[in-house]
């Protein structure tokens, strides 16, 4: 198992607990020039990768009036460039062993036109539900499966720091179901999309939005 952080995150107590079969990989994803090269390196040290979630991101309530250039490329190339090159990385090694997995962790502000986030990483996040898509297509055939989660709100550091308590009740009072998400929940559906049970699923956005939408 690969860990992938800032190289100042508190990854070290989790990397612990898991043991010596989990390895730590510090990295900044805004810095994609570098990924591609980082990446190969890192999966010809673990002898390739079988499983790749792609969970980084950056959250931006700006709408579009508000929402200038740097904005747009910064939430960009962290949520959805990144995954980009982590996928082109690890996807050979999957294909030649004719196994593996893919998981973009999206968003409901992608199938909902924003109405949870700004304009930027609603767009970022149906960047990656398009990228889960064509990746999709082009690799069924060869034992690997994409899909997406496409979660509301999650109770995590981006919530707690980037929205005002206002802003939180005004979203929670909006979820039929009462409440966030947990991670643990987003978590354990990423374990079976992961898993060999999940094979016959492929292309697949997995909502987790508390029945704010139905389809």
């Amino acid at each position: 198992m690969v860990l992938v952080d800032l190289p100042t995150s508190p990854l070290g107590p989790v990397a612990e607990a898991l043991g010596d079969a989990c390895t730590i990989w510090q990295i900044d994803l805004s810095e994609t020039a570098g990924i591609l090269e980082a990446g190969s390196d890192l999966a010809d040290r673990v002898h390739g990768i079988d499983i790749l979630v792609n969970n980084a991101g950056i959250l931006s309530n700006n709408k579009l009036a508000l929402t200038n250039l740097d904005e747009w490329r910064s939430v960009h190339t962290v949520n959805l460039e990144a995954a980009f090159a982590l996928t082109k990385c690890f996807v050979p090694h999957m294909r030649s062993q004719r196994w593996g997995r893919i998981i973009n962790m999206s968003s409901y502000a992608a199938k909902s036109g924003g109405l949870t986030a700004g304009t930027a990483y609603s767009v970022s996040k149906a960047g990656l539900i398009g990228l889960t898509f064509s990746t999709a297509r082009e690799v069924a055939s060869e034992g690997v499966t994409v899909n997406a989660i496409a979660p509301a709100y999650v109770v995590s550091p981006m919530t707690s720091e980037r929205l005002s308590e206002e802003q939180r009740r005004a979203q929670m009072a909006a979820l039929p179901v009462g409440r966030f998400c947990t991670p643990e929940e987003v978590a354990h559906t990423a374990a079976f999309l992961a898993s060999p049970l999940s094979g016959f699923i492929t292309g697949e956005v997995i909502d987790m939005n508390g029945g704010l939408q139905f389809d």
